[in-house]
């Protein structure tokens, strides 16, 4: 005999239906509900956060060992002279001393000053052209080889170019990061706009979306995963084409990372190039962990990956 109500008191069997068509449909909404209820409940804990903390700190720190083992190992074989290649233990000493200098954080804070407003101007123009392009099949027809092109461009040669306009001046520097980020950005925009599922498009239009609306609220959620690995991969390109800008332009008065590093390669200080590389490496490596978290979490909110 099949039952009437289930323990949650929906109706099922025989229950189900003797109910009028409005009656089912209520019952079916009830019961997506409670699907989408139990797919966003918050996750049960699955570890201590000291084990999950350890978990993704172990391998970053067995990767900088050998890292360091190696460099020693290299530094005792005698390949280079002590002068031209410090052994870890000076370049960590340095490196120790530079970060209680207050012009050190001076030129960390100029850096990251530039990088952010040239990634944010990248940003802009990039999420713009990428939305005009993936929108006009004439548009992208005409410049959608062209954004690839720029993209695969190494950025230092847009250096005499700019300096030619610009001068030695901070928009020579910007106007590089700029032109290398801006085609990632757009191209990460494209791709995820051209893998919206159609009936997606095909819902909006039927609930009314329309030009700026349904980019909002239908393609731009969608694409985000593809366009947030567009923002990494532009940030990568802008903070490349910056440092080699503050090798290459050095502007008056300004005392950045890149012109510390120059300035100790013309006193052939080894010991300082080296510990500002480490600088510049430590910055990128806790940007592309902001990026991991934010992609990391979309995944998640997508179901995509394990919570």
């Amino acid at each position: 005999m099949p039952t009437d109500t289930s323990t949650d008191g929906v109706p099922q069997g025989d229950a189900l239906t003797n109910l009028t068509p409005s009656d089912r449909s209520d019952v079916a909404a009830d019961r997506v509900s409670g699907l989408d209820a139990l797919e966003l409940a918050p996750k049960t804990d699955k570890g201590a956060l000291g084990k999950r903390i350890w978990a993704s700190t172990w391998p970053k720190v067995l990767a900088i060992a050998i890292v360091v083992g190696a460099w020693q190992l290299v530094f005792l074989s005698g390949w280079r002279k002590p002068y031209v290649l410090p052994p870890p233990a000076d370049v960590f000493a340095e490196l120790g001393e530079l970060i209680t200098e207050p012009k050190f954080w001076d030129g960390v804070q100029l850096t990251m000053t530039r990088a952010l407003t040239g990634f944010a101007l990248a940003v802009a123009i990039g999420t713009l052209l990428g939305a005009l392009v993936s929108q006009f099949k004439p548009l992208r027809a005409a410049i959608g080889s062209l954004i690839t092109g720029l993209q695969t461009m190494p950025s230092i040669m847009w250096f005499p170019l700019a300096i030619l306009l610009f001068q030695l001046g901070e928009e020579a520097i910007l106007f590089v990061v700029v032109i290398g980020a801006a085609p990632s950005v757009a191209n990460g925009l494209i791709s995820g706009i051209d893998y919206v599922p159609r009936t997606w498009l095909r819902v909006g239009q039927v609930m009314g979306m329309r030009g700026i609306a349904k980019y909002r609220h239908l393609i731009l959620p969608a694409s985000l995963p593809s366009f947030v690995s567009g923002l990494k991969q532009g940030w990568a390109f802008s903070w490349r084409s910056l440092m080699a800008g503050e090798l290459l332009v050095i502007v008056p008065g300004t005392v950045s990372i890149g012109v510390r590093m120059q300035t100790a390669r013309d006193l052939n200080d080894a010991v300082a190039v080296i510990a500002y590389i480490i600088v510049v490496l430590i910055v990128g490596i806790l940007v592309d962990q902001f990026f991991n978290a934010a992609d990391g979490a979309l995944r998640k909110r997508w179901g995509l990956t394990a919570s």
